[in-house]
C-alpha cells in the first residue's frame, strides 16, 4: 500500500528546456566546458560551493562573461509551472490520503529565479509536507544517500513509497533501493497521469 509520494520538480512538475543553458554557454565556451567547470556543477547542486564562487569560477574561464550574462544563461533551461498541475497538486494535498515529498536536484541560482518568477511558488510548496532541495541538504540524486535520508527524516518504508521523476538514473537508484517508482516520459506523459498509469498501486 503507498503511503508517501515522492516527487521531482523539474521537468515533473515544472517545465524544462535541459538543452537550453548549454546552448547558452556555448556562445562563451564554444569548445565545450572545460572539465574543472563541469565538476562543479555537482558541487554546487550540493551546495559545497558558494554561488559566488561558482560563477567566479565560470567567470574566470571566459572573458567574454559577465555575471549577468552567466545567471541568464544558467536559468535559461527553467520554465513554468504550468496550472493544470499546479490544480492536480492542491487537489492531492488537499484529499490527505498520502504525504507528499518534494525531493529535487536544485541550486540556489536555479530556485531564486522559481522564487522570483512563479507566483505560485509559495502555494506550490505549501502542498507538501516535506520539501527538500539538493543544495540545502548536501546531497543529490542519483546517489543513494538521498534516498536514505528521506527515508531517515520521514520514518517513511521504501516498499510504501512512489517515486516520480523523470530522469532514469535516478528511478533507477530508487528501485534498487525497494521503491516503488514511475519513470515519467515528458515527452509523451503528464504528471496528472499518475492515478491513470499507477491505477495498480494507488
Amino acid at each position: 500500500m503507498i503511503k508517501t509520494l515522492l516527487f521531482d520538480f523539474g521537468g515533473v512538475f515544472l517545465e524544462l528546456d535541459k538543452a537550453a543553458t548549454k546552448k547558452h554557454l556555448q556562445n562563451y565556451f564554444p569548445k565545450g566546458l572545460p572539465t574543472a567547470i563541469q565538476a562543479l556543477h555537482h558541487q554546487y547542486e550540493k551546495g559545497e560551493i558558494s554561488t559566488d564562487a561558482f560563477i567566479q569560477r565560470h567567470l574566470k574561464e571566459s572573458q567574454a562573461l559577465t555575471e549577468h550574462k552567466f545567471i541568464n544563461a544558467w536559468n535559461a533551461m527553467l520554465g513554468d509551472l504550468p496550472e493544470h498541475r499546479m490544480h492536480f497538486l492542491k487537489e492531492l494535498s488537499a484529499n490527505g490520503k498520502y504525504k507528499l515529498i518534494l525531493l529535487s536536484n536544485t541550486n540556489e541560482l536555479h530556485i531564486e529565479w522559481v522564487r522570483a518568477n512563479l507566483a505560485s511558488f509559495d502555494e506550490f510548496r505549501a502542498c507538501f509536507d516535506k520539501f527538500y532541495l539538493s543544495y540545502a541538504i548536501g546531497r543529490r540524486k542519483p546517489d543513494a544517500d538521498i534516498f536514505q535520508f528521506v527515508v531517515n527524516e520521514n520514518g517513511s518504508k521504501p516498499e510504501e513509497t512512489l517515486f516520480i521523476d523523470d530522469t532514469m538514473e535516478h528511478t533507477l537508484t530508487a528501485e534498487k533501493m525497494g521503491f516503488n517508482i514511475w519513470h515519467l516520459n515528458e515527452q509523451k506523459q503528464d504528471v496528472t497521469d499518475l492515478f491513470s498509469i499507477k491505477n495498480d498501486i494507488l
